[in-house]
């Protein structure tokens, strides 16, 4: 009758994960789904920010399809009234439910999350939401400020908890729901943690003595970088604890030790997550519903941690644009899971030492554009048609190519790059690359380069990502239009992985245009 989904999208996570190899991370829970799921390890985000990047994925469309790369305009009214994943699944018989933030809330989701279009009924968004940016950090002079890095006491918080605590419970309670009415669901779960400000219930610093915190292995800005790739994190400057070190723009550096208090606590914030997802995916288990039910874990982009002197997401490098990504299928990344079995149970990241390996682990570059037609494959609904050139008037198809051709293969036969087709030629020379974007609105950094509007974008970065190499062109952008330039580069990156895995030294101005 076709599975279950649950879809979990994390905001603003890299892949600090023992499933990823992080020695210093506990996310016992999240390892746990790893070790029953298929999980990718070079996925790639299509725009490293909220609102472009998930109307991406949840419509197979790429930026420059959905003409979104701010947070200020609703694609069906602006590009094209195109089909969204749960919208797809909904339309196939599913009840289809959000919880927390899925859709950037906002315009560019018509302020209703896509609903009717993409749910059955009005999404969940947690009360303790609006409280998000208030000041509630408690600084060593007792007042309460605006802080980045804030660990809390949950009990003062307003309302005495925080939005993924609410997201869970109500997530819980919906998974009670439909073990009893048994209907076919698609739940998305969105959570708020790691995004800034860094605020999680203090407990959680326990785990990461701040002696064990180490700053990037590249804090400095490259020489060879252009400054028009340079993201100046606007955002954190702007919070109070941030803003009292009185760093110079646009390049910082911020002082080591607050580096280090940045990175203890984006860790913090990781392990509170993944508590979070262990409780869902034990609820998972109470209800009965491990055995039918396809998990997808993944985060809308990465975010950097002070590599190459910048913080926060914003652009093109891979630590802000590669996620993780993982499928649990029953049955196909596991054997089969009897009915009432315990496949989660829940891990306390205080007491759990040890992670567990992934189940299977794909090295080849994917993209989160290819989400929709994975979904749709794993469900085994018919997977959209790929979208021709121009699809602005095609209401159903996806810029992105299932992700299913890579399970249930042997991790030798992958990397030989036999994906089992029948032709070999072109099995061989498949070399899957994933594309990024990301806008600016001049050459050099200023106050609006991390998040330009529309009307103001002037250059466009397009990048590409293969296991080998990142290359990427800063090109004139046309913003009345929607079109790049490419005759009128400004400026060029590439970045040898094999030698350069960090991506800290340009190579583009070494070479003839790049190549």
């Amino acid at each position: 009758d076709g599975m279950n989904v649950l879809f979990i999208i994390v905001d603003d996570l890299r892949p600090v994960l023992g499933c990823y190899g992080d020695k210093l991370v506990k996310s016992p829970n999240i390892d746990q789904l790893a070790s029953q799921s298929i999980v990718f390890s070079n996925a790639y985000a299509q725009q490293a920010v909220c609102a472009p990047s998930r109307v991406s994925f949840l419509t197979g469309r790429r930026p420059d399809t959905t003409r979104l790369y701010d947070f200020y305009s609703y694609w069906r009214v602006h590009a094209g009234n195109y089909s969204t994943m749960p919208q797809y699944f909904k339309e196939n018989g599913y009840v289809t439910l959000s919880v927390g933030k899925v859709f950037h809330p906002g315009i560019s989701s018509n302020y209703s999350d896509d609903y009717p279009y993409s749910w059955s009924i009005p999404p969940f968004h947690p009360s303790a939401e609006k409280h998000e940016n208030d000041k509630t950090c408690r600084g060593e002079d007792g007042k309460l400020y605006a802080n980045l890095v804030c660990p809390v006491d949950v009990t003062e918080m307003p309302g005495g908890t925080l939005p993924d605590i609410q997201s869970t419970e109500e997530a819980i309670h919906l998974l009670n729901i439909m073990k009893t009415n048994r209907q076919k669901f698609f739940l998305a779960v969105g959570y708020h943690k790691p995004h800034i400000p860094l605020r999680y219930p203090q407990e959680f610093l326990k785990l990461y003595p701040l002696e064990n915190i180490t700053l990037a292995p590249d804090p400095w800005v490259p020489k060879k970088l252009p400054s028009v790739a340079y993201n100046p994190w606007m955002d954190i400057r702007q919070r109070d604890d941030v803003e009292a070190l009185n760093v110079s723009f646009p390049y910082g550096p911020l002082p080591d030790d607050f580096q280090r208090k940045i990175r203890q606590s984006y860790y913090a914030a990781v392990s509170y997550l993944d508590v979070q997802i262990g409780l869902l995916l034990n609820a998972l288990d109470n209800v009965g519903l491990s055995h039918n039910t396809i998990v997808v874990f993944t985060a809308d982009h990465g975010w950097s941690l002070g590599e190459h002197g910048e913080w926060a997401k914003y652009s093109n490098f891979d630590v802000a644009t590669r996620v993780p990504l993982m499928f649990y299928v029953p049955g196909m990344t596991t054997s089969p899971v009897s009915q009432g079995a315990r496949v989660f149970p829940y891990l306390d990241p205080f007491s759990h030492t040890g992670g567990s390996a992934p189940q299977g682990q794909i090295e080849k570059v994917v993209e989160l554009v290819s989400l929709f037609s994975t979904l749709a494959d794993l469900a085994g609904l018919q997977v959209p048609p790929a979208c021709p050139e121009m699809s602005f008037g095609v209401v159903l198809c996806t810029e992105g190519t299932s992700l299913v051709r890579y399970f249930n293969i042997s991790e030798r036969m992958v990397e030989e790059g036999k994906e089992g087709c029948d032709d070999t030629d072109r099995c061989f020379k498949e070399e899957p690359f994933a594309f990024s974007q990301y806008p600016r609105p001049a050459d050099t950094p200023q106050w609006n380069s991390d998040k330009p509007r529309l009307k103001d974008i002037r250059i466009m970065g397009y990048s590409m990502r293969t296991i080998d190499y990142r290359y990427t062109v800063w090109v004139q952008f046309d913003p009345n239009n929607f079109s790049a330039n490419f005759e009128d580069v400004h400026a060029g990156e590439l970045y040898m992985m094999e030698n350069d895995p960090n991506q800290d030294y340009n190579i583009y101005n070494n070479t003839s245009h790049g190549w």
